[in-house]
């Protein structure tokens, strides 16, 4: 009897003993990535939470034109000098490679030579307008890690937006306006990145900075990620935890950063002056020698190995994860729900590694899986004092951390994300100074209610009182006039309402 029991004790721990061979997250932040980095020392191994590299990542889009014969030199035609735009005996002709400029040269990597360039065909058509979409395209997920660059052979384009796809081009959303005046193209009062504060980094702006005509100094736009980071990070990015940080736990910050595809509208090119000079319209054109974007593979954290193998990226999953971004657990790892690798806590974050399904493991196993499982429990819930009006449960859940409610962020559940304020909870703002701004005037009063000036109403005082009352009179137009404004905002922003995100 004795010998049997014993016999059963020793089964079960072998059991357990092999079964926890596929937990070594379990116990602590041991399952880590590991990379090398430099120090005054030397070189040497930094555990983390997994991503890959970043790296270049115009080695690995593929472009798109709109319209896909916008490309000069077919057929050929003459354009004028930048540095004199009266000597037009320049000449671009796709037939010859010395005279060619396919978009391809936007990308060329022999010294990044500025003399390699694209370049439209100018406008001969005019007044019809001169617009062209250059879609960059991954067919991956990427996180961006630095400002994207765009350097132009012609003078920076007079109107401009830069976009961005989370869902492989299917939709498309704003990233930053440019413009020689923000007001007039765009009906948006100009801003720059330095205008912006941690609670307003999601803001979508229109920028007057890179838009100037005919400069030699002035080839140059930005889209600028590092300033954003460093509204978390420092100037110097040296707090790059705190980042890090906020990347986990504010799913909206991480989307900002994270793209498919980017798309370039050039919507008007530069003219260097109110009037186009239609007796030289080879002047005008755009010309683009470079376009930098860095960045590194989406892998949830579950992964420090992205591969280009048949023109396609993926990421080498670990964890026992699958997919192209690592965004599910392997067949027979279905434990538990999927959940991406963390950075919390810092600095070296947590695997979240996918564990074998009871069905895979046999009957015996499921009681061993039973007594991990309850042990992962009470381990992972080293009390969490989740916040109980920021948070559904007031303990942590089964991977350690707080859930939280919607609107809710922070890894107690006790700070907001943007569009939301603390009343009791997050609630989301009727007006705040981000994306829900008053009109007219109008002041913002705890987030709750605008404060209308004398002669406007409405939510965000869009709305003139004498039109409630069906009084009002031509002096009134003002007013008329910037609800119009308002609503030909909200449709080229292509929104259904006043937030953004």
């Amino acid at each position: 009897m004795y010998l049997s029991r014993f016999l059963s004790i020793h089964a079960l721990w072998v059991t357990v003993s092999s079964v926890m061979q596929h937990y070594p997250s379990v116990w602590g932040h041991y399952d880590v990535c590991k990379t090398q980095i430099y120090t005054e020392e030397g070189k040497i191994w930094d555990y983390m939470a997994c991503q890959p590299e970043a790296t270049d990542m115009t080695k690995y889009l593929k472009v798109k034109l709109d319209p896909p014969d916008i490309t000069c030199g077919d057929p050929p035609e003459t354009f004028c000098a930048m540095g004199n735009p009266y000597m037009c005996n320049n000449e671009c002709d796709a037939s010859t490679p010395e005279l060619a400029h396919p978009p391809e040269l936007m990308f060329d990597f022999e010294g990044r030579h500025p003399s390699t360039f694209w370049q439209s065909a100018t406008w001969k058509e005019y007044p019809k307008p001169l617009q062209v979409n250059i879609t960059l395209s991954w067919s991956k997920t990427i996180e961006l890690t630095d400002n994207i660059v765009i350097t132009f052979e012609s003078g920076r384009p007079d109107q401009m937006i830069l976009e961005k796809s989370l869902d492989y081009g299917r939709t498309w959303q704003p990233y930053q306006y440019y413009a020689t005046d923000c007001l007039d193209a765009f009906h948006m009062d100009p801003k720059s990145v330095k205008d912006l504060s941690q609670h307003t980094i999601l803001e979508i702006i229109c920028t007057e900075e890179y838009s100037t005509g005919y400069m030699t100094n002035s080839k140059i736009i930005h889209f600028e990620i590092k300033d954003r980071f460093a509204f978390f990070a420092g100037p110097r990015l040296r707090n790059m935890a705190s980042l890090y940080g906020q990347l986990d736990t504010t799913k909206k910050l991480k989307d900002f950063f994270t793209i498919t595809d980017l798309r370039i509208r050039l919507l008007r090119p530069a003219t260097g002056e109110i009037f186009v000079d239609e007796q030289h319209l080879a002047r005008y054109f755009y010309a683009i020698s470079d376009i930098k974007v860095y960045g590194r593979c989406k892998c949830n954290l579950h992964a420090t190995v992205c591969v280009f193998d048949n023109n396609k990226l993926s990421c080498e999953c670990e964890h026992n994860t699958t997919g192209p971004d690592c965004g599910k657990c392997k067949k027979n790892y279905q434990g538990r729900p999927w959940s991406p690798g963390s950075y919390l806590p810092i600095p070296k974050g947590t695997a979240n590694t996918c564990i074998p399904s009871i069905s895979s493991i046999g009957i015996a196993p499921k009681l061993a899986l039973s007594t991990v499982s309850s042990v992962q429990v009470a381990n992972h819930k080293r009390e969490c004092f989740c916040n109980p009006l920021g948070s559904i449960h007031d303990r942590c859940n089964g991977t350690g951390f707080c859930e939280c409610k919607t609107g809710t962020t922070g890894r107690k559940c006790d700070e907001c994300l943007p569009g939301n304020s603390w009343h009791y909870g997050c609630q989301p703002n009727v007006c705040d100074n981000e994306f829900l701004h008053c009109q007219n005037g109008g002041t913002c009063h705890n987030n709750v209610k605008c404060q209308c000036p004398a002669g406007y109403t409405g939510i965000l005082c869009e709305k003139l009182r004498c039109e409630e009352a069906g009084s009002c009179s031509s002096d009134s137009g003002h007013g008329a006039r910037a609800q119009g404004s308002l609503t030909l905002l909200v449709a080229l922003l292509g929104i259904t309402g006043p937030r953004l995100f």
